[in-house]
């Protein structure tokens, strides 16, 4: 994959870029504050970006709304965002960014999860191929905030439990796994989840998946 890098710790940044070299990645661009990353971003097109939530100067959320910058400018750009601890707020905006013609590729990880170098690389990969990849922390943060009106309310334990593994961006084979049932079961129990939630089965309309999701975690 070719990858944008975008974070103003130096150690960090470079521990990423030799990571990802040494597993076959081209890093493309590696830089520290917001406007480089939306400049590498329009001149590079590269397959996922991976961006630091703080950045200056002002180390608030200057690498998040570059990224929604950057997938304005670049429609459907795969970024996966790094955050040091769990920021609902930036969580929901990134989500936002997956509507209407956004579309495109968004996760978002502390950056504990780098240490677990196969699952960091899996999750990368997954936000490159269009994937939405969330925390596990960020989705129970998020879940704090479910409305009294719960669009989920049709939904069995069983489905719920598939819902919230579909929200870290597991895949069916991932799920089923973890529950301990068959691949099969599990694809089943997703098709029930799109029909109660009222998910269009056209399949010329995308992220059905992505869609589930969003109204699972947002308030």
């Amino acid at each position: 994959m070719r990858v944008v890098i975008a974070d103003d710790a130096v150690l960090l940044r470079e521990g990423l870029v030799r990571l990802l070299t040494e597993f076959g990645h081209q890093v493309v661009a590696a830089v520290g504050d917001g406007d480089a990353l939306v400049a590498a971003v329009v001149e590079h097109r590269p397959d996922v970006s991976l961006v630091d939530v703080r950045m200056p100067p002002t180390h608030t959320d200057e690498g998040l709304r570059a990224a929604v910058t950057a997938r304005r400018l670049v429609p459907r750009t795969p970024v996966l965002v790094l955050s040091q601890y769990v920021e609902v707020s930036y969580a929901d905006d990134l989500l936002a960014t997956t509507g209407g013609a956004g579309g495109g590729g968004i996760g978002y990880l502390l950056k504990d999860r780098v240490a677990a170098i196969d699952e960091f690389l899996d999750a990368l990969a997954r936000v490159a191929a269009g994937g939405t990849v969330l925390d596990p922390e960020v989705v129970a943060q998020l879940l704090v905030r479910r409305r009294r009106d719960d669009p989920l309310a049709a939904l069995t334990p069983r489905e719920r439990e598939v819902l919230a593994l579909m929200a870290e961006g597991r895949s069916n084979t991932s799920i089923a796994r973890t529950l301990v049932v068959s691949d099969g079961a599990v694809e089943k129990h997703v098709r029930n989840i799109f029909t109660k939630l009222g998910l269009s089965p056209d399949p010329t309309t995308h992220h059905r998946r992505v869609q589930a999701v969003l109204t699972y975690l947002h308030p």
